[in-house]
């Protein structure tokens, strides 16, 4: 089956997204991707090939289509638009590029063209000072898709686990009022059909954590876990899903746990983040599920602190785009 190539969004080019997108394509019969191209930073490209060691070829392709052509001896890189390379020092230019490269990527996916998008990590307090007014690229995603933002969900997915936050950037002090019976039904029924259509899991077994210690242990340590939690995954249970919970946080993790589900649907970020991110660090995937279209994303941030230093490992971006195939391959079947 042959799938349209995959899109890939620059990120911040002063990031490790140019090194591990480089990297990638060094290793993309080994690591066996599909054809990909990305979106602007050519110039980019090579001064992190030439930081890598490698003798990159960047062949400049017209139309998503013509990545097929070239993908085997260069990588294609799809328009004109580039900056200065400035590993570690982030621009203003370099994030103009940055989000013309994520603009583009998404909408050759919303249009078909091609079959998925992976983003590079972005540095949103840059966008923020070109216009970028989202909080990150889910809810631009969303955006693109005509989606409320609460639709587009954020999993994280490695080898050893899978994770959902209900809630994602939100300070901690006011989860407590933002977990509801209406989002845990709403996430979960996402999450569900998600893994059905993407990930070919017809009946998936979804985990859901407390909020509170030992999941409140029947109110002695917060009532939220008895008076919402619960009542929401017995409303799930009714609709014939494979729900179970609330668990407690501190042991759902553990190796003998994960065999029991297939994803956990968390209450905050940390209590999703911290467990892919410890299990999983080099090879975790934030995957955007709920959307028309397929996008994953390497589960790490711009890391500028070693952006040209040839330190930053490209696990995490090849998970990235052998699942974004993966998924995009099932949809097309």
């Amino acid at each position: 089956m042959t799938i349209a190539p995959l899109a890939i969004s620059l990120g911040d080019p002063a990031g490790i997204a140019p090194e591990v997108i480089v990297e990638a394509w060094t290793q993309r019969k080994a690591q066996g991707l599909v054809p990909f191209f990305v979106v602007g930073g050519a110039a980019v490209l090579r001064a992190a090939a030439a930081t890598l060691g490698i003798d990159l070829q960047v062949a400049a392709i017209a139309s998503p289509g013509d990545a097929f052509d070239v993908f085997d001896t260069a990588l294609p890189v799809l328009g004109g638009e580039d900056c200065v390379p400035s590993p570690g020092t982030p621009t203003l230019d370099g994030a103009r590029l940055a989000l013309h490269s994520l603009t583009l990527a998404t909408q050759l996916a919303v249009s078909g063209a091609a079959s998925a998008v992976v983003t590079g990590p972005i540095a949103k307090s840059k966008l923020a000072a070109i216009g970028f007014t989202q909080p990150g690229q889910t809810e631009f995603l969303a955006d693109a898709c005509g989606l409320a933002h609460d639709e587009a969900v954020m999993m994280l997915a490695g080898p050893s686990l899978r994770t959902v936050p209900l809630t994602v950037h939100e300070a901690l002090a006011a989860v407590p009022g933002l977990v509801t019976r209406a989002l845990i039904e709403r996430k979960v029924r996402i999450v569900a059909r998600a893994l059905a259509r993407d990930f070919g899991l017809a009946a998936p077994r979804i985990a859901v954590t407390g909020l509170n210690p030992h999941a409140g242990e029947d109110g002695r340590m917060g009532t939220e876990d008895r008076d919402v939690i619960a009542p929401a995954i017995a409303a799930l249970r009714a609709e014939g899903l494979a729900v179970t919970g609330p668990h407690p946080a501190d042991a759902l993790f553990a190796a003998h746990e994960r065999t029991r589900y297939d994803v956990a649907l968390c209450m905050y970020h940390d209590q999703a983040l911290i467990p892919i991110k410890t299990l999983d660090f080099d090879q975790g995937v934030n995957v955007t599920l709920g959307l028309p279209i397929v996008r994953t994303s390497p589960d790490h941030g711009t890391a500028f602190a070693i952006a040209g230093k040839r330190e930053a490992s490209a696990g995490a971006m090849i998970a990235a785009i052998r699942m974004a195939g993966e998924c995009a391959a099932r949809r097309t079947a």
